[in-house]
């Protein structure tokens, strides 16, 4: 097909249609370098960086008991062993920075993408690649190794979430010390609506004895997710099995169902869609040339049915011109459809939120916030993060719909939908200050005897001045039971008062943090939905362009031809039938598409 693909791109060259060869220069870089993504995900020490390592045979990822993955690792091919890390050259928060690709050693990985060797990112560090000679990453299999997520509900999630659309692949690893959590879950049915192909991954096989039971009782929390597979498997058995050349205990290890899952499901459908994709492009651009030539051949040869050739070919410019106009039933389509999506995106966004500040709202006058405020704004961030992520796979879902919708209404059966990255993991949430510290209102025993004594003091004076009319002192037991009386009350009425203050203030500092998420948020969704609009935009606006350029100059060819003399017709009629015959010949050498459902046996 590359042959095939490279043949008409000289002939559409030599044509004079250089929008045509361009076209297929980019389908061939596509077919022969697919760089199918399979991202591996998971909560903190879950062993997905041993997976990978054992996937691979090689240390591409550091391994530690102590040590986390903390930047996005994808492990590619080469011939030769070879490592990157892609870097800002200053600070990310300065608008100039620039990301820069730097060669590493192999060996250094650990020092860029571990929290041990870069704590905090200080080095600033966007993502790390690896590329070694591996037979299973040779067909454009990368395996990306992500960072823990902590909770899979926190707001690391998000750019986890983000990731997937550009995603052919996920993979989701659970060790076998328990069963899936509620929050594994939930991600589990996020990604399944943003990925087209998501799997589990129960590791740590070897190390717990029961992990037959924990198996079982994931399937049956699969069931209620969808078609999800689940393979148990052991790194360390794997990695032994390598080692000592041994069939056996690989088999044991429970990787080669993974390795066939990866190759059949992953590799096999993605080399489909390539070549499902190659196959249109290749077709269309045939078509175009062909119709072209064809026009002007007829006009040649039958000159007397040239006025009806002329007026179909000025009828059907006439309505590739509709389609390039901004009134084009699609453009108006694609347009009103981004406006909806962000209106409609943002009432979602911010009616979740609202829901969340309800809640926390009403956990606050439940109590004092003061002494559990940590674990107030933990539970926040963490409801907060759960909201986001609906509303980010929400709109992910939508943003698809819309696309398929115009390409429908584009060209029926003509055009593809095209492949809009928006899965940029950096800037999925710009940086959101931390919710503010609140008072926890413990006092310390000077401050309670201060606000006791400074309450007392007017009871004893009331009752002593009261009491002194009958000869009393000043300080007697009446005025000192009277002190104590109103001290308590006073101490009372300032913790409530105190109480009172700082719910109030929790309240703000949930209000300012919810508007700083949402106003964060919804900017950058809907940057992502303008660029879903102009991606539709600019590919449905090219295939239009190509369509209407290939019918201007087959209308201005049979103009043309009419008004040759014999001597060049019959000359310009033997090079456009032997290219016609070219064009022949190439459309009989593609396949049709296959099948998008690739099956055990066709491997």
């Amino acid at each position: 097909m590359v042959q095939v693909i490279r043949d008409v791109g000289r002939l559409a060259a030599t044509s004079g249609r250089a929008d045509l060869a361009r076209r297929l220069e980019q389908t061939q870089a596509r077919l022969i370098d697919p760089d199918i993504r399979v991202i591996v995900v998971g909560e903190f020490k879950q062993g997905k960086s041993k997976l990978i390592n054992a996937l691979v045979n090689a240390p591409a990822c550091p391994v530690d008991d102590d040590i986390a993955t903390s930047v996005p690792t994808s492990v590619g091919y080469a011939e030769e062993p070879q490592a990157w890390v892609l870097v800002h050259d200053q600070d990310a928060a300065d608008s100039a920075a620039t990301l820069e690709r730097r060669p590493i050693a192999l060996e250094e990985i650990s020092d860029f993408v571990s929290e041990h060797g870069n704590p905090g990112n200080e080095r600033r560090v966007v993502s790390a690649e690896v590329l070694l000679p591996r037979e299973i990453l040779k067909g454009g299999l990368k395996l990306v190794d992500s960072p823990g997520v902590g909770g899979l509900e926190s707001s690391n999630a998000l750019a986890t979430l983000s990731a997937l659309s550009t995603a052919h692949a996920v993979l989701l690893v659970s060790d076998a010390s328990q069963e899936y959590t509620d929050p594994e879950v939930q991600f589990l049915k996020h990604a399944m609506r943003i990925s087209p192909n998501v799997a589990a991954v129960l590791a740590k096989t070897d190390l717990y004895p029961a992990w037959r039971e924990i198996e079982q009782i994931n399937r049956g929390h699969l069931q209620g997710v969808g078609d999800v597979p689940i393979f148990s498997v052991s790194s360390d058995l794997r990695l032994l099995a390598a080692e000592l050349q041994d069939r056996a205990v690989n088999d044991e290890s429970g990787f080669p169902a993974l390795v066939a899952h990866l190759r059949r499901e992953v590799l096999g459908r993605a080399e489909v869609i390539h070549e499902r994709s190659a196959v249109h492009d290749l077709v269309s651009v045939v078509e175009q040339l062909t119709m072209s030539l064809r026009s002007e051949l007829n006009a040649i040869l039958h000159p007397e049915d040239t006025p009806r050739m002329i007026a179909e070919l000025e009828a059907a410019k006439a309505r590739a011109d509709e389609f390039r106009g901004r009134s084009a039933r699609w453009q108006v389509t694609l347009t009103d459809g981004v406006a909806d999506l962000i209106a409609d995106m943002e009432h979602d966004l911010r009616d979740r939120l609202r829901k969340v500040q309800r809640e926390a709202e009403i956990a606050i006058d439940e109590g004092d916030p003061g002494p559990i405020w940590d674990q107030i704004t933990e539970w926040l961030d963490q409801r907060v993060a759960s909201a986001v992520s609906e509303t980010f796979v929400w709109t992910d879902e939508r943003s698809r719909w819309l696309s398929e919708e115009v390409a429908e209404l584009f060209s029926k059966g003509e055009s593809d939908i095209p492949a809009i990255d928006v899965g940029d993991t950096h800037g999925v949430l710009d940086p959101v200050d931390e919710i503010s510290w609140l008072d926890s209102g413990r006092l310390g025993a000077a401050e309670k005897i201060y606000i006791g004594v400074r309450g007392s003091y007017g009871g004893v004076l009331m009752v002593g001045l009261a009491t002194g009319l009958i000869g009393m002192t000043l300080i007697n037991p009446l005025s000192l039971l009277a002190g104590v009386l109103v001290g308590r009350r006073a101490f009372r009425e300032d913790m409530s008062a105190r109480l009172a203050r700082r719910q109030h203030e929790a309240k703000g500092h949930v209000r300012r943090y919810i508007d700083e998420v949402n106003f964060q948020v919804g900017k950058q969704l809907k940057d992502r939905l303008r660029l879903v609009q102009r991606a539709a935009r600019d590919h449905f606006g090219a295939m239009a362009e190509e369509m209407h350029r290939s019918l201007s100059e087959a209308l201005t060819t049979s103009k043309q031809t009419a008004t040759t003399y014999t001597a060049r017709r019959d000359q310009r009629a033997a090079q456009l039938k032997a290219q016609i015959g070219q064009l022949e010949r190439l459309r009989a050498e593609i396949p049709e598409p296959p099948p998008l459902r690739v099956e055990v046996g066709q491997r």
